[in-house]
Order: C-alpha cells, then structure tokens, then sequence
C-alpha cells in the first residue's frame, strides 16, 4: 500500500533506527488514526520525501549516537520542512546532527522515571501533569538542546528530557511515548501529530476498506484472481476484501494440504463461501505435502517447502480455473494473499532488520512466481484485519479465530512431519482449544500453539504400565499484534483440564508442559 498526496490519508513515516519499538511506534500512529510506515534509518532523505510524509518519526535504538558505526542522521532531513519527533536515540541523534550536545552523565535510566514538565505552555504537554511517569531506556543524555530549541522536560539522569522548535515544527523526548508505561505518552504523540505536524485523523476502518477496494480493482482491472485460503482469519478476510472488488473475477482456492486443525476443512467449505458467495475451489493436496516433507526436519526448510508447493498447487488450480470457466485465454494473473506487515517486518522487508523466520507468503515464495501478487493487508497489524473483517461483515467466529500459520501443525511438529505426528497433534490442539473456548479465554489469549516434541519421549505411567510417550508444549500468548507477546496467565484448573484431558484422550502423549517465554526473546511459534 503506497499512500501519495491524492490519498485520504496522511502518512507518517517512522524511521528504524534498530529500536525493538518501531513497530509499537508505527503501531501508537495508527491508533490515533493516522496512516505510518517503517522506513529503515539507511533510507537517503530523498527517498523519504518522495513518499510525501505529512510528518516523520525518528525511532529509539540500541547503540550510542558515539558509537563506532551507529546510525546517524543528517541535518539535510530537519532543513525539508516536514514535521519530525524525535524518540530516545532519534531525540539525540537530532541533538547531535543539530548542534547539541548528547554526553554521558553519571546516572542512567532504566524503566519508569519521573518526568517534571518545565514549560507548561508547551505544544507537547500543555494541560498535562507537570510531574509524571515515563518510560526511559538510555544511557546517553543530552546535555544541551540544539540552537533554536527550548527544552520543556527534564528528570534526573536528563538535563534535556524534551525539547521543542515550534516555528521549525521539530519535537523530541528521551522517553518512550509508545509504550504505556509511560502515563500520558499516547496523548504526547497525539499533540505532535495533530498540532504539531497538522495531521488528520482519517486512518479508518471504513476507508481503509474503501481505498483498498478501489485499489484492488485498478490492479487486477478485468483480469482474473485466485486467493489461497488457509482456514485462518488473514486469507479470509483478505479474500473477502477482493471478491467486494471483483466480484466473479475472483476464484477462492482452499488447498487442504493435510496440516489443518480439526475440523478447519469443513469450516471453510462451509462458513466463508455461505458468507462472501465467492466462488471455492478445494484441493486435496496431502499426499503432495507429506510426500515432499519426509524426513525434514529443519524448521527454515520446512516453510519453504510448504511455500513452494502452495505456489505450485495453485499454478495447477489456476490452470483448472480456467479450463473449467471454457473461457479460452481467460488465464489467472493475480494471485491474492493475505500478507500482514508483521509478516514484512519479520522476514526482513522494509526496515533493513534482520530476518527472523520466512513466512510462506514472504520469504517463502519462489523465484518463479508465475503471479502477480495481491496484497491488500500487507501494512495492517493483525487487530487492524480484524476491524476490516468486522467491517465486510464475516462474523465473530471467524473474525476472531486464533491466529494460524500458513505452513499450519507442519511447524509445531518439532521433528519429522508424518501423518500419524499430525492425528496427535490434531486432537490435542482440538482439546487446547475447547477448554480455553469454555473458560471464556477466547479473546484474552492471542492464541495457544500445541506444539508435538516427535523427537522426544518421556517416561511415564499410566493405569500399572509404564509409558514412554511424547511431551506436548502449551504455548499461550497475550499481544496486541504479534510484534512482541508474553505468556499468558492461564488460571491453573484451566491448565490442568487441558492436561488431564490431553494424556487420557490422546494416548500417545503423556506429558504436558507450559512455555513461559516472552517475545522477544521467543518467537511465538517454535518454528
């Protein structure tokens, strides 16, 4: 999604500078209804400006601005006119390429601080608390603002906590606006936006499904698409986004590659075609999947192939499309995914960050992609495809399903894939599902992954006999949008009607264990 000046919305651009909050960041902009992108800091100036930002964000990061090699910023970015703020390491390296001075000082500050406003009049924090709880991570401080800059905020450990240059309409804070612990930090970046850079709060669910609307169909013009749908709530909603464009122009294809949860099949052929009307093509892919996965065992080799073979199915699909359609040299151009920018962001696209994982929709693609792409999500955050789910009318059950990866069980079976790993991890995934269902947790809980360890037994004991069984791995999360995520508190009758259940009903399993890791340093799914 590519926003100029004719767009109804502004953008923000948000410049990594390798923060672990850019995409909190991107994320807070938006929640004020305000268009962001995350642009990496090694973007030239003029790149930057031929995307037309409405105003620019320099995000944190983790060097100091003194270190050999970090990420700076020149002055030519502050001389284009375009409103820019500052956050922790982009707050100094604006000092520093402005004229200021950033210097160690004795004490550094970790965590919440106590912020005192010194210019009450000031466009961030009029009206606000003088005294107030800030989230700090840095130990650099700047010591002296740049010339033309007043400093509005200070705490112990920072001399200049906040600094403004109202007529250069240029901002910054040492603190982190976006994280909640710091107590009005929503309302400071609002201030910026709105009365600092002129920003208009028109980023909405309604247009944003407009927009992409009319964006979909001047790309796939009278041309045909296919849409690949997992049984998961991205692919749906991005397949009901493009049948609301094209209409008939679009065939759903549901590749049942055998790595589906419980009943998630019929789900589909049932639920999304009686809701959207769209046109559903199933194909019956597992043997395919299964015979080209055995004996892999590495988890990046395993996406990859999963990729692969959802291109190559549908480049079969598209062919039967066609040929059952009797239209001659109608050919299938588009192919439509539900990418999220999550997915971007951690496969490496779009900030110059290191790939965690390929997704099978990013890094998993091949080379020969026979397609063209269409993407009418790749910038939202999961929550954001929700509200667009909402909005085309698909209802709760599927709006709001747990999160569920394209490559499916095949990446939370740790170990070789095999049909029979697959029927375990089915019904105990089915039963970890049912009982935080019952309990209510539905929406409280980002999602639980059962992960199956087929490479690993345990000893156990059940009835006289001795057992010697798989362990499974309870994954529950809690996020806002899958950039970063903690353990969920799962209340311990609900665990253990869980486990109970999973090693009475599931024989082949006899030990259940909890993952009480956040992320980072975790990634949510094992593989």
């Amino acid at each position: 999604m590519s926003v100029g000046a004719d767009s109804t919305f502004d953008t923000v651009l948000v410049v990594d500078f390798g923060a672990q909050y850019a995409q909190l960041i991107a994320r807070r902009v938006r929640e004020a209804h305000v268009h962001s992108e995350i642009v990496p800091s090694t973007m030239p100036v003029e790149e930057m400006l031929a995307k037309k930002p409405k105003a620019i964000i320099l995000s944190g990061g983790p060097s100091s601005v003194y270190a050999e090699g970090a990420p700076n910023v020149g002055a030519e970015l502050f001389e284009t006119g375009v409103p820019t703020f500052g956050i922790c390491y982009g707050f100094q390296a604006m000092t520093r390429a402005l004229g200021g001075t950033v210097d160690k000082t004795d004490l550094s500050e970790f965590g919440r601080t106590e912020l005192n406003v010194v210019a009450e009049d000031s466009l961030l924090f009029a009206g606000l608390p003088t005294e107030q709880l800030v989230w700090m991570s840095h130990g650099d401080s700047v010591i002296e603002a740049p010339r033309g800059f007043r400093a509005v905020a200070t705490t112990t450990g920072a001399p200049v906590a906040a600094f403004e240059d109202t007529d250069r309409r240029l901002f910054g804070v040492q603190f982190h606006p976006e994280v909640l612990h710091s107590e009005h930090g929503q309302e400071v970046l609002r201030r910026f936006l709105y009365e600092g850079a002129g920003c208009r709060p028109t980023w909405t669910m309604v247009n944003i499904v407009d927009e992409q609307v009319d964006r979909v169909r001047e790309q796939i013009g009278d041309k045909r698409a296919i849409c690949g749908l997992s049984g998961g709530v991205d692919s749906a909603v991005a397949g009901a986004l493009v049948q609301r464009a094209v209409g008939d122009q679009l065939t759903c294809v549901f590749v049942d590659h055998g790595l589906l949860r419980k009943g998630e099949a019929e789900q589909v052929e049932k639920d999304f075609v009686a809701i959207t009307g769209a046109r559903l093509k199933v194909v019956d892919a597992e043997e395919r999947f299964l015979t080209a996965l055995s004996g892999v065992t590495d988890p990046e080799e395993k996406r990859k192939i999963i990729g692969r073979e959802f291109i190559r199915v549908f480049e079969q699909a598209a062919r039967e499309v066609v040929a059952e359609s009797g239209e001659d040299g109608s050919e299938v151009e588009f192919l439509v995914q539900g990418t999220l920018y999550p997915d971007v962001v951690e496969s490496g696209g779009g900030t110059g960050t290191a790939n965690i994982k390929s997704h099978h929709n990013v890094g998993g693609l091949p080379d020969d992609l026979q397609f063209t792409l269409v993407e009418p999500l790749r910038e939202l955050f999961k929550d954001e495809v929700r509200k667009v789910g909402e909005e085309l009318g698909l209802p709760p059950e599927m709006v709001w399903r747990q999160p569920f990866p394209g490559p499916g069980l095949g990446i939370r079976i740790i170990g070789e894939v095999t049909r029979e790993r697959l029927d375990v991890l089915r019904e105990a995934d089915a039963i970890a599902r049912e009982e935080l269902s019952r309990a209510g947790l539905d929406r409280e809980i980002w999602q639980c992954p059962v992960v199956l360890l087929a490479d690993v037994r345990s000893v156990g004991v059940q009835g006289d006999g001795r057992t010697y069984g798989h362990p499974v791995v309870l994954r529950p999360v809690s996020s806002e949008d899958a950039m970063t995520a903690d353990w969920s508190r799962v209340p311990y009758d609900v665990l253990a009607k869980i486990s109970n259940r999973i090693t009475n009903e599931v024989r082949e399993i006899n030990r259940v264990t909890l993952d009480v890791t956040s992320k980072p340093p975790g990634t949510i799914e094992w593989e």
